[in-house]
C-alpha cells in the first residue's frame, strides 16, 4: 500500500514541478522578498456523549504557528519556523512542539507543498461537520482531528479550475522504532462540476501501520471512499442551499496476520444545508452495515467502544447550526451547536473556533 501511495502523488504532483522548471529562471538571491507569518487556530469543543461508541470530551486550547516565508522566485517560497499545540489548563507549555520547514512550488491553478502541511485556512467551509483538517466526510475522517493533530507533514497537491477541484495529501504520522510500527494517512477530496449547479464529489482516505525495520505490533490498514452528487443553487430568500448524497465503502484489517478479523461494509451519507448572511444551517443522515475506518467519528461506526464490532445496521443522524463572523480580512470566529441522534442516544455538543492569519514583510 504504502508504494501505491507513493507512485500515485508522485504521478499527479509532476504537472507541477514541470511548469515550475519550465520557468524558473536564474533566481538572485538578494531579490528574495521575506515576509513573517503567523497562523493560529484557537479551539473549543465540548461533546455531551455517552452512548456505546463515542465518549464525551472537552478539547479546549490554541495551535500556533511562527514562520519565516522567503519566495525563491516567482513561483517558489521557503518556510521555515516553529509550530506548537497548547491545551489550555495543561501542566505543559506546549503539549505539542514541532519545527515548521516547507518548500511550496505554484503553478497557475495549483500548489504543492513539501513538508510541514499548511493550515486551516481562513476562508474555509462553514459548520463543524466540515471543519477537520481536509474538509472529509465525518465517517472518513472526524472534525476534530483538527485540534487533536493540528501539525501534519508529508506531501499535499490542490488543484483549482472550473470543472475540477481537488486536494491530494500524505501526512506521515510516525516512523518505525523498536518501540512501534510507522504510520501514515493519506488521501484525496475531489470536486467534478457538471452544470452550474450539479458536481460529483469524490473522497478517499488510508491509513496504515507497518514498516520493515522493526516488527513491533500487528500490520493494519484502514481505508473508505465515498462518491456522491451534489445539488446547490441560489434564492433571494433563502440564501445557498445544497443536498449532498453519498455511498461509501469502508475496509477494515486491524492485522493482516489475522483476516478472520477484517471487516468490510458499504454507507449510506445525506447532508442538506442553507447558508445566508454567515449562518449556516445542517442536516446529516448517515445508515452503515459494518463500516469501520481508523480516524472516523465514532458515531459513524460499526464499532463500540470496548472494541467489539456491532452486528447490525448502524443509524445516526444530526442536525446543527453555525454562525461565522469575519472579523478582519485574516480572521474569523466561528460559534456552533449540533443535536445528535446516536442510534437511541439524543446527546448534543457545542464548539467555538477562531482562524486567524496575519504577515509582515520584512523585506
Amino acid at each position: 500500500m504504502r508504494i501505491v501511495v507513493w507512485t500515485v502523488l508522485l504521478a499527479l504532483m509532476a504537472p507541477v514541478i514541470d511548469q515550475w522548471g519550465d520557468q524558473r529562471g536564474g533566481a538572485v538571491l538578494a531579490q528574495e522578498r521575506v515576509t513573517l507569518r503567523s497562523d493560529v487556530l484557537l479551539y473549543g469543543d465540548n461533546t455531551e456523549f455517552r452512548n456505546p461508541f463515542r465518549e464525551g470530551e472537552t478539547i479546549f486550547g490554541a495551535a500556533a504557528r511562527v514562520f519565516v516565508e522567503a519566495e525563491l522566485g516567482p513561483r517558489a517560497s521557503l518556510s521555515l519556523g516553529a509550530f506548537g499545540n497548547q491545551r489550555f489548563g495543561s501542566d505543559q507549555a506546549f503539549d505539542l512542539a514541532r519545527p515548521v520547514i516547507a518548500l511550496t512550488v505554484r503553478a497557475r491553478r495549483s500548489s504543492f507543498v513539501f513538508g510541514t502541511l499548511p493550515a486551516l485556512a481562513v476562508d474555509g467551509p462553514t459548520g463543524p461537520d466540515r471543519g477537520g483538517t481536509h474538509a472529509l466526510l465525518p465517517p472518513l475522517q472526524r472534525e476534530t482531528l483538527a485540534f487533536d493533530r493540528p501539525y501534519e507533514a508529508g506531501m499535499q497537491w490542490d488543484y483549482l479550475s472550473d470543472r475540477l477541484r481537488h486536494s491530494l495529501w500524505i501526512d506521515w504520522q510516525r516512523v518505525n522504532t523498536a518501540e512501534h510500527r510507522e504510520r501514515f494517512d493519506g488521501g484525496v477530496n475531489a470536486e467534478v462540476t457538471l452544470t452550474g449547479h450539479v458536481a460529483l464529489p469524490l473522497q478517499l482516505h488510508i491509513v496504515h501501520e507497518g514498516g520493515q525495520l522493526f516488527n513491533t505490533g500487528p500490520v493494519d490498514d484502514s481505508a473508505a471512499t465515498a462518491l456522491g452528487v451534489m445539488i446547490h443553487g441560489r434564492t433571494r430568500r433563502a440564501g445557498r442551499l445544497s443536498l449532498e448524497v453519498y455511498g461509501a465503502a469502508a475496509r477494515w484489517v486491524p492485522d493482516r496476520q489475522q483476516p478472520e478479523l477484517d471487516r468490510s461494509g458499504p454507507g449510506f451519507f445525506a447532508r442538506g444545508a442553507i447558508e445566508h448572511n454567515g449562518w449556516r444551517g445542517h442536516l446529516i443522515v448517515w445508515r452503515g452495515r459494518h463500516f469501520i475506518k481508523a480516524e472516523g467519528d465514532p458515531n459513524y461506526q460499526s464499532l463500540r467502544r470496548n472494541g467489539s464490532p456491532y452486528g447490525g445496521t448502524r443509524d445516526y443522524a444530526e442536525a446543527g447550526i453555525a454562525k461565522r463572523v469575519r472579523l478582519s480580512p485574516g480572521a474569523v470566529i466561528e460559534v456552533s451547536g449540533r443535536f445528535h441522534r446516536t442510534e437511541r442516544y439524543y446527546e448534543y455538543s457545542y464548539r467555538v473556533l477562531s482562524v486567524v492569519a496575519v504577515g509582515w514583510k520584512l523585506r
